[in-house]
């Protein structure tokens, strides 16, 4: 199975530590992020893995060479223009020609949620999409309907809603930061170079399937703060992966 690594941000919330490296290789108890995100992918049957990289590109590709991994590993330089998520896996599209559904995983996501659940989930719907949600407190919200169908959007500190349905009936959740999906979503992205994958979702939602998979249960972390690397820290047992991947 195939995956991508968003790991291309510029790190602007764990600022001071980004300063001089990128928020991939912030450490907890000693091993990156990025490595802990690799390491999860492998344990879970995600064999064949693509990276976008562009604040300090350069340090996570030596990083990348001097670590070996039971598998390739592919990067998608953004150096140049940083993409965002759409526009950095419209960028990465070509790495996904086996037209089956695919990964995608923010690298500042800590979490033991088994994602061949979560991909098998996505293969038994008709779903172009598969986002990972959870009941949390956040600025933003996915609205779901009873069949955890993506109907809308809303920003709690700007007011704003996107929404096709009766925004009564719906239910809020946050995002998690994974998603699994079908290589058609392609066809569907704007020409544009820059753009957001929730743009997308919410660009075609009234069309298109995009399912929400409610995951209360297992342990999960943003660790794009700088006040979570403590917890991180703290709750390091519940996710870490043993590096059974390696040479």
């Amino acid at each position: 199975m195939r995956a991508m690594i968003l790991a291309a941000g510029l790190g602007t919330r764990l600022q001071p530590l980004t300063n001089n490296i990128p928020k991939a290789l912030i450490k907890i108890r000693g091993r990156t992020l990025l490595d802990i995100a690799i390491d999860n992918l492998l344990n879970n049957g995600f064999d064949k893995i693509i990276i976008n990289v562009h604040h300090f590109a350069e340090k996570v590709i030596q990083f990348i060479s001097q670590n070996k991994y039971n598998t390739d590993i592919t990067i998608s330089d953004e150096s140049e223009k940083l993409l965002d998520t759409g526009g950095g896996l419209k960028n990465a599209a070509w790495f996904f020609d086996d037209k089956k559904p695919f990964l995608l995983y923010n690298v500042d996501i800590i979490s033991n949620l088994n994602l061949k659940n979560l991909y098998q989930n996505h293969l038994n719907s008709k779903a172009i999409a598969t986002l990972a949600v959870r009941e949390r407190i956040s600025d933003r919200y996915l609205l779901l309907n009873s069949d955890n169908i993506l109907c809308g959007w809303k920003n709690i500190k700007t007011k704003e809603v996107i929404s096709y349905c009766n925004i009564n009936n719906l239910n809020q959740y946050a995002f998690s930061g994974i998603h699994i999906i079908d290589p058609k979503i392609f066809t569907l992205m704007p020409d544009d170079d820059i753009f957001s994958m929730i743009d997308v979702y919410l660009n075609i939602m009234k069309d298109r399937i995009i399912s929400g998979y409610i995951d209360h249960d297992s342990f999960w972390l943003d660790v794009g703060r700088i006040e979570s690397l403590k917890i991180a820290e703290e709750n390091y047992n519940k996710y870490d992966h043993t590096i059974s991947k390696r040479y």
